[in-house]
């Protein structure tokens, strides 16, 4: 027995598989459990190319100082304004879900306005096809989508062998822990 379990109920990610439809933009105020601060030289382009290449949209802002961004709930950029920017992206980067059929779309987007900036898509171990993207403050964000389970592949043996099985397997149940 592993210390896993599911909890897909308290996430607005919906469960993988070709029909995912992704949740409705959360506009709702929450305390944000977790949230990234992005510097930024210049707001109204950083705002750009997160709602035009990321998908989020403004929430709020406290013009010339901060612009609170987000996609679904719990999905939350504070933008900040401030002198410079980084000069090289950082080695740690931000991760943001989203569903298998948005990856294509998300990437075409952002190359479309960084044609530099993107690095992907790719699948991973864990089964998941990711994109990786620069944003203008030099950010680096990953945009991951889970791929749906499929017990033959190397990915579901990868996530067995860490104890996670897929949901609706009860072989590793821990309804104790829920």
């Amino acid at each position: 027995m592993s210390d896993y379990y599911n909890a897909f109920e308290i996430s607005p990610v919906p469960a993988p598989g070709p029909d995912a439809v992704p949740p409705e933009p959360f506009h709702g105020i929450y305390g944000m459990p977790a949230f990234v601060n992005i510097p930024t030289a210049d707001l109204a382009a950083s705002v750009d190319f997160w709602t035009r290449g990321l998908g989020f949209f403004e929430l709020f802002s406290i013009p010339g100082t901060l612009v609170h961004l987000r996609r679904w709930a719990f999905q939350d950029v504070l933008l900040v304004a401030a002198a410079s920017v980084p000069e090289q992206p950082p080695a740690m980067s931000f991760s943001f879900s989203g569903v298998l059929n948005q990856v294509d779309s998300l990437a075409e987007a952002c190359r479309a306005l960084r044609p530099d900036a993107v690095d992907g898509p790719r699948d991973t171990p864990w089964n998941t096809r990711d994109v990786e993207v620069v944003t203008p403050e030099n950010a680096r964000i990953v945009f991951t989508a889970a791929k749906p389970f499929d017990p033959a592949t190397q990915e579901a043996r990868n996530l067995a062998a860490m104890g996670i099985t897929p949901p609706g397997d009860t072989s590793g149940d821990n309804g104790q822990h829920a």
